[in-house]
């Protein structure tokens, strides 16, 4: 019952479809919290959000159809490219950005679980991989109007600049497990923007 007054009382716009997307989606973040990639079930998808299990196999097909969506829904709630004017702070809030998304209790988790399942599991990497593609691709802009201004070389690499940023924040967080904070991410923004006036990002 608890459940199923959560499910009626979404207010995401679309009606009972969208509504059930919804539930079912923060249902699979919750378990993927939880319990990671490999501990996500269809059917506790389905008892958390209130929905039928027919409807969660139908719909969505397997975890990893939970996951896909999942991803493609985070990149559709994530934030649009600074436009600042400058490419310094372009750079630093794209730094800031990314360092608020990992340190996030949940968003941070998540990201987490599905970044080990994609070790191992090739669905869970291609959703990865396409979240991460939309959202590099939407912070290079950031770089491509730099270059329109004349702040950095004509054939700098947006991709590239925007991956160099993220790099050394991900291999803290992932690899060696050391804490990140502003002061790092702020320092590799700064340290990318140095590299790319000098050329160093030029395809």
């Amino acid at each position: 019952m608890e459940q199923e007054t959560r499910l009626a009382g979404m207010v995401r716009p679309g009606g009972r479809t969208a509504r059930v997307r919804a539930a079912v989606l923060e249902a699979t973040q919750d378990e993927l919290v939880e319990h990671g990639f490999h501990g996500l079930t269809m059917d506790q998808v389905a008892a958390k959000a209130g929905v039928g299990k027919t409807t969660v196999y139908r719909r969505w097909g397997s975890t990893a159809g939970l996951v896909t969506d999942l991803m493609n829904d985070l990149a559709d709630q994530s934030a649009a490219h600074a436009d600042t004017g400058s490419i310094e702070d372009d750079l630093r809030a794209n730094a800031t950005n990314v360092l608020g998304a990992i340190t996030d209790l949940r968003l941070g988790a998540t990201l987490q679980a599905v970044i080990a399942a994609a070790t191992c599991d090739q669905q869970a990497a291609d959703a990865l991989n396409a979240f991460y593609l939309r959202r590099i691709t939407e912070w290079a802009r950031v770089v491509d109007l730099a270059v329109e201004r004349g702040e950095l070389p004509p054939g700098t690499d947006g991709p590239e600049v925007i991956r160099a940023i993220s790099a050394p924040l991900y291999y803290r967080l992932v690899v060696t497990r050391e804490p990140v904070n502003e002061t790092l991410a702020v320092h590799a923004a700064d340290r990318v923007l140095a590299a790319a006036r000098a050329g160093a990002f030029r395809s």
